[in-house]
């Protein structure tokens, strides 16, 4: 129990250190690469955490994004690499009240919040992810695989659109 623990603090610390980084840097490759980790790390709090199935899926489905992510920054972006002198930021002060309002609320939630009877009331991990799975694959099936057809379609239209016509 103190070795899971120990994971789940160490893989959020990261998750929060690489969410400080996404905003620190200049180039949006190295950002895109920040928040692949930082979400990286949230999936392996899910892992530490005996939540398998949300872990595996975090991991897998943010690597596919952030990979998509950095191929269209690359094809549309000014600067991705970051190497201009062009500051990305806008309303900083207002952005920074935010992100501190945001924590301490957090913060309140998590340090207020009774959650000696939320662990002992959660299943078994098993029938955790039978009933997630139950979840998505009964009522909820239609919205993910219109939302799936959405987003491919999306991704040939991008490319269509990215691609050079051919002269004849």
């Amino acid at each position: 129990m103190v070795l899971q623990t120990l994971f789940t603090g160490f893989f959020g610390l990261a998750a929060i250190w690489f969410g400080v980084v996404v905003f620190r840097t200049s180039s949006m490759v190295r950002s895109a690469l920040a928040l692949l980790f930082s979400q990286a790390a949230i999936g392996a709090m899910f892992l530490a955490m005996e939540t398998e199935f949300l872990g595996v899926l975090q991991i897998m489905m943010m690597a596919t994004e952030m990979s998509i992510m950095a191929i269209f920054m690359v094809m549309y972006m000014m600067d991705p690499g970051g190497l201009g002198e062009m500051d990305m930021s806008h309303q900083k002060k207002l952005a920074m009240a935010a992100g501190v309002l945001g924590a301490l609320a957090a913060a309140g939630v998590a340090a207020l919040a009774d959650w000696g009877t939320v662990a002992a009331a959660a299943p078994p991990t098993a029938e955790q992810t039978e009933r997630l799975g139950t979840e998505m694959l009964g009522r909820s099936m239609l919205v993910f695989e219109t939302a799936g057809v959405t987003i491919l379609t999306a991704m040939i239209a991008a490319t269509a659109v990215a691609m050079e016509r051919r002269r004849r």
